[in-house]
């Protein structure tokens, strides 16, 4: 238990002395993480909410605004749909995220800005097929010895 401050004494000098004395006690001496830098995201002000941020980084886990998480969405399906093994697949990727993008357009926004429209189906199979015939063309010269130079 500390003692209270004396009347007249500066509250800095009677702190200084408070940890003066623990200091050569040892009390610091054992403290967990003592003489080790401050773990990353340690922050000096105050937030109430600083559990809840260092569980999430824990975790892994990330929270977007439904705008910018949709827009992570089209992109990752567009890329998905470029790999896709079949003009079918191609086509049910890109309808069901033109879908939600279409949902979102017509909303008021819950965050910034989506910033994106609905793709363009028939574009996204050609460019498909004109990736599908590229890789096959890499494919065929790869196997016969020939390179591409």
């Amino acid at each position: 238990m500390t003692e209270r401050r004396p009347p007249g004494i500066p509250f800095e000098s009677w702190v200084d002395k408070q940890i003066r004395d623990a200091e050569r006690r040892g009390e610091f001496a054992r403290l967990p993480g003592a003489g080790k830098p401050l773990p990353p995201g340690t922050d000096t002000s105050y937030d109430e909410l600083w559990w809840i941020r260092r569980k999430m980084a824990r975790e892994g886990l990330s929270v977007l605004p439904p705008t910018l998480a949709l827009r992570k969405e089209a992109e990752d399906a567009l890329a998905a749909a470029y790999a896709a093994p079949s003009e079918r697949i191609v086509r049910k990727i890109i309808t069901d995220v033109n879908v939600k993008l279409r949902d979102m357009m017509f909303k008021p926004p819950p965050g910034p800005p989506l910033g994106m429209k609905p793709y363009d189906v028939e574009a996204v199979v050609r460019e498909w097929r004109e990736h599908r015939e590229d890789r096959a063309t890499a494919g065929e010269s790869g196997a016969s010895g020939e390179s591409d130079v």
